[in-house]
């Protein structure tokens, strides 16, 4: 099941730019079959493997990537991400329940995909922002949304690249795919560093891995066909199920 959800997942994140993580993190919430911090170490490495993937990808295919501009972001983003995956770690080891964190990364993770919804589907005013501060902070805007709620990178990653710098939306998926390259490699550092591989079981990084792999070679080559008005319905429709996901798992906290 595991293998099936990431490869899927994996896919339909490299076509859209948000990552598997979107639809892995609330998909394995709602299996229950193991703890938070474990599911967002497993998130984690399979949207690292998949952004590895479609990066090289992307460049074998002949993508101008302005590394310049993937350099500020993805700067913010790591360190964006290792604050924020130290954040997570603090409010597992505060709060009474598990239930009390995945409640409030559900809340979060709705509300960012509401705010990206709105955002390509009234195709808002571009700011048209210019400056490497503004490339960082954005960065770090996205690493710490995407550590802090386990999903690698999610809707925020394009739809803020999108209002923020005016970049189409084929364009940003590519640059947000780099931006989780950076941030995820920073959270998987930090836990292997600092928190360790206290209660993760590394024998599912067997399959996790494998299934990462071949879902960034599919997404990416996906993504390379498809036109910037399909890559927006798929990006709208993984929009919509994971709010569904996520609103299902936050009411069955209560049941």
């Amino acid at each position: 099941m595991y293998f099936s959800v990431i490869l899927i997942a994996n896919a339909l994140g490299a076509i859209s730019g948000m990552g598997g993580g979107v639809l892995i993190k609330p998909i394995f919430d709602l299996i229950g079959q193991d703890p938070v911090a474990s599911i967002s170490f497993y998130s984690a490495v399979a949207v690292f493997t998949m952004s590895i993937v479609t990066t090289f990808k992307q460049i074998r295919n002949g993508i101008n990537i302005r590394w310049n501009f993937v350099g500020w972001i993805a700067g913010g983003s790591i360190i964006g991400g290792v604050v924020s995956n130290n954040l997570l770690a603090k409010l597992l080891s505060i709060l009474p329940s598990e239930k009390q964190v995945l409640l409030t990364q559900i809340v979060v993770t709705i509300l960012t995909i509401v705010f990206a919804f709105m955002n390509t589907k009234f195709a808002w005013k571009s700011w048209n922002l210019k400056g490497w501060y503004w490339q960082l902070g954005c960065g770090l805007t996205l690493g710490m949304f995407a550590s802090f709620l386990g999903i690698g990178g999610g809707p925020i990653n394009v739809a803020l690249l999108m209002l923020m710098f005016g970049i189409p939306i084929k364009e940003a998926t590519v640059y947000s795919i780099c931006t989780i390259l950076f941030s995820q490699g920073a959270k998987l550092l930090s836990i292997i560093t600092i928190t360790g591989f206290t209660g993760i079981n590394l024998q599912r990084l067997w399959f996790i891995i494998p299934a990462a792999i071949l879902g960034g070679l599919l997404g990416s080559q996906m993504s390379r066909i498809l036109s910037t008005k399909y890559v927006e319905i798929v990006f709208q429709g993984m929009l919509v199920l994971v709010i569904l996901i996520n609103f299902y798992n936050g009411l069955m906290i209560f049941v």
